[in-house]
Order: structure tokens, then sequence, then C-alpha cells
């Protein structure tokens, strides 16, 4: 299935991420799945993210960066969740100083409950605590910005909610985006240009929209990588109708 959809695709999309947690979901099997499709993706010289929005104690952390970062399940960059502490992602970062990793942190998701604790103001700003994170991440991550001036530490920021994002692109120039909720979410072409930077700046992300696009056809469990591909097609071109490519 993956494989059939990549092969499809892949003229068209420069990176893919994979949601570890649906092949978690069938033990060792889908992690065999997981890494076969890591496999493929890195044959084939395609930029893969690991979506495991990991976030624990040093010790634990280090040994969640060895396991992406390395080996089996070895990806160009991950997801990670910033709510235990900046802390939590110090053992990441000798990976990141290679040159040849990176990660994008939780900023502001694309998730309805979003709104439950990343909107919550915090002294003494009185300020979004998304907001905190941001300028936090964006003074870690200052060290770490390459020729095109883009850190290789991001922020993931759902493109769901757009009443912010002029702010939160024009606050955080320098920080490259993962933008999730395109598509099956209910995020436009329009809503996700606003994050990006003079055309650039972000991945714009589609997972359900595309991989079961499938499933609104009479054919599509025998079409289902053609329908993938229509997809991604219909997605570029709404993307690019609202940059004015």
């Amino acid at each position: 299935f993956n494989k059939e959809i990549i092969d499809k695709t892949h003229d068209l999309v420069p990176v893919y991420k994979l949601q570890i947690a649906f092949y978690e979901a069938y033990g060792i099997k889908g992690l065999l799945g997981y890494k076969k499709t890591i496999e493929y993706l890195r044959s084939i010289k395609k930029i893969t993210i690991g979506d495991i929005k990991r976030g624990d104690i040093s010790s634990t952390a280090e040994m969640y960066a060895k396991a992406h970062f390395e080996g089996e399940f070895e990806v160009d960059f991950i997801t990670l969740n910033p709510y235990l502490g900046f802390d939590t992602l110090t053992p990441f970062l000798k990976y990141i100083e290679s040159g040849e990793k990176g990660v994008f942190v939780l900023l502001r998701t694309s998730n309805p409950g979003a709104k439950d604790i990343q909107y919550l103001k915090v002294s003494p700003k009185d300020e979004y605590l998304y907001y905190i994170i941001g300028d936090r991440l964006n003074e870690i991550g200052a060290k770490y910005r390459g020729s095109c001036c883009y850190s290789s530490i991001g922020a993931v920021v759902g493109g769901t909610h757009v009443e912010e994002a002029k702010e939160i692109r024009n606050r955080y120039k320098n920080m490259f985006f993962l933008i999730p909720g395109y598509g099956h979410q209910g995020a436009t072409g329009k809503d996700v240009s606003l994050y990006l930077n003079n055309d650039n700046g972000g991945i714009i992300n589609s997972s359900r929209g595309i991989i079961t696009a499938y499933k609104n056809y009479e054919d599509g469990n025998q079409r289902f990588a053609d329908y993938a591909r229509k997809a991604v097609l219909e997605m570029r071109e709404d993307i690019d109708s609202e940059r004015g490519v």
C-alpha cells in the first residue's frame, strides 16, 4: 500500500511524514512496515519525518533520539512535545548540530482542543502559552540556522486556526513550519498559505486526505494509488492558486 502510493506521488512530493502510532497499533509487524517504508523513502532520496511527538526526561529523551536518528527507525526530522520543559530537547541537539537532522516542536496545533492549554495567558507578558514556547524555540534555534536563514529547529503550526497566522509567521521569520490540518481537518489552500513566508518557510501536510482519497470512488480499492496522486495534484493546484502561481 505505502510503496504504491509513494511510487505514484514521489515526483510531486518532496517530503513524507509517517505517523508512528498507526504502525505501533499493529505491534511488531506494524513497526516492520514503518521501518520498510522509511528505508524505501530514503533509498529514493526523499526527506522523511517521523511524527512521534515524543517528550520526556533527559535520560529517556536520549533513547528516543537514538531510536529515531540512528538505526532502523532513522529519519531526517521528528516531531517533539515540549510540555515537560525545554531540557527534554537537549538530547536531540547533538544530532541537529551534525547538520543532517532536524526537529519540529509542537507550537500551536490543529486539533480543536489546542485552545485548552496552548491559549492560556501566561505572565509576565500576559501572552498565549504558545508564544512563550515559540520565543524560547526561536532563541534555541538561532545557532542552527543554515544558508537559507531557517533553523533546523522548526515548529508544528496547525493550519486550521488562521486568526493569528500572520502574527505567528512574522514573529518567527527564521523558523520553518510543519503545517498540518489541510484537507481532512478542514484547512484550505488559502488558510495554509498564510503561514508561508514569501512562498517558503513551511511543509504543508495532508495525510488522510491523500491516502484515504480512494474511499470516495467505487473503484477505489483497485486504484487507491491513482486517487492518492489525484488528491496530491488537487492539493497543489489549490495552494498554488492562492499563491498566484
